[in-house]
């Protein structure tokens, strides 16, 4: 009897300290959501300020916007690699520091260049961070990936506008110092590292050696490629929307005030949309249905936006349409079964996508100049807009990257489970 009770007062504490430690990731997959965009977007509000305090050049100034595309595509490829050297408890924490050392740096220096470099060290982080955080999901929370893609959206989409609309603010109470401004998004960072550093040292990183999924494999694979157009293709008019919304705000009558609180609500708005679409889409074996409902909603927002009339109602349609982010993301984990294939296809999907979203606003800029107004960058959008329709319907069926690089691996393309598109 008195064995019976050892044995069930041992189990009743290790079912506690397992509960602890879940809710310990929670609380850390949160955080560092949180930070993950601050490098980029607190700088945009404030780049006119930055340029003339470093004495940047249009060169340099242009490098600074392009940074995040170039790191997240370079950074978030080597970290599945980085991962299965270091364990993906220690890289994101690692990532975290990368991320608060560079903020600080460069918020404390008075050279452009030093200023560019510690973009970069903050960048890694957050990049690293992209890639890891939906593998930790994955490993830690298998049947509950919906709901905690959920949590990860929103924190991720709250960080971002936290930092879009806190910059300046900030910037004004420490009576115009751009410096300060941008160093208090290091301690958000710092902050964020303090679960994963409580974290008990023997906490077991489960790798799966059999289930890793080789780069190799993953360019034999259409659901990668598939989930890579879609991540770039949403990317790429997230990119362009928040670049260039101000400026078609501005040629429809706008003052810089009014585009400015139009631009807030846009990025806003990505908050319950975020709240609402992982955990719809893990309800659905497939996603295709939400892929053409988001891209219908597109179609209706450019071309009210091209209309010239009602800007706002119509830029307000848009952001719902970039639901398709929040989507994007929850595809990772649900077109994968184990946390190491789900690594491996979210640094694929997003390295690969980055790299072709950083190339829409230059695009849609020199159309701007070429042609003088917005008929011609919209015609480009609704041709990336198709493209996202078509490798969004692959990425949305029911089907899993595993299935198609083990056929792969063997050279069977023909087989069924690898082909059929489930219509």
């Amino acid at each position: 009897m008195a064995a019976v009770l050892v044995h069930r007062n041992t189990r009743q504490r290790r079912e506690r300290s397992s509960g602890s430690l879940a809710w310990l990731i929670v609380l850390g997959v949160v955080l560092a959501a949180l930070n993950l965009r601050t490098a980029v977007t607190s700088v945009g509000t404030v780049l006119d300020q930055i340029s003339a305090g470093l004495g940047m050049s249009g060169i340099a100034t242009g490098v600074l916007t392009t940074l995040p595309v170039l790191c997240f595509a370079a950074f978030g490829a080597v970290t599945p690699a980085l991962s299965r050297r270091i364990g993906e408890h220690r890289l994101l924490i690692t990532a975290l520091v990368l991320l608060g050392a560079g903020l600080l740096i460069r918020a404390m220096v008075g050279s452009a260049t030093v200023f560019l470099l510690a973009s970069v060290v903050a960048l890694a982080g957050g990049a690293i961070g992209n890639v890891l955080i939906p593998t930790l999901i994955k490993r830690h929370f298998p049947a509950r990936s919906g709901a905690m893609m959920t949590l990860y959206a929103t924190a991720l989409a709250v960080g971002t506008m936290l930092a879009a609309a806190g910059t300046v603010p900030l910037m004004r109470a420490a009576d115009g110092n751009w410096h300060v401004a941008l160093g208090v998004w290091a301690a958000l960072a710092a902050v964020a590292a303090i679960p994963w550093l409580a974290l008990p040292r023997d906490e077991p990183e489960r790798r799966n050696a059999a289930a890793y999924t080789r780069p190799g494999e993953l360019v034999r694979s259409r659901l990668a490629w598939a989930m890579a157009g879609y991540f770039g293709t949403q990317s790429l008019i997230a990119y362009v929307m928040f670049g260039w919304l101000p400026q078609l705000l501005r040629d429809g009558g706008y003052t810089a005030d009014q585009a400015g609180l139009v631009l807030g609500i846009f990025t806003g708005l990505g908050i319950p949309t975020s709240l609402v679409v992982p955990a719809l889409a893990a309800r659905m074996r497939d996603q295709r249905g939400l892929v053409v409902g988001f891209a219908l909603v597109y179609v209706v927002g450019f071309a009210g936006l091209l209309t010239g009339q009602a800007l706002w109602l119509w830029a307000t349609v848009v952001s719902l349409g970039m639901g398709s982010f929040p989507m994007a993301l929850s595809m990772l984990a649900l077109r994968t079964r184990t946390a190491e294939a789900t690594a491996a296809l979210s640094a694929f999907a997003q390295s690969a996508g980055y790299l072709f979203a950083g190339v829409g606003p230059l695009v849609v800029g020199v159309l701007y100049q070429v042609s003088g107004g917005w008929a011609l960058p919209f015609a480009l959008l609704f041709l990336v807009l198709g493209a996202q329709v078509v490798t969004g319907r692959y990425a949305g069926a029911d089907r899993f990257l595993e299935d198609e690089t083990q056929v792969a691996a063997r050279g069977d393309l023909t087989s069924p489970r690898a082909t059929t598109d489930q219509e």
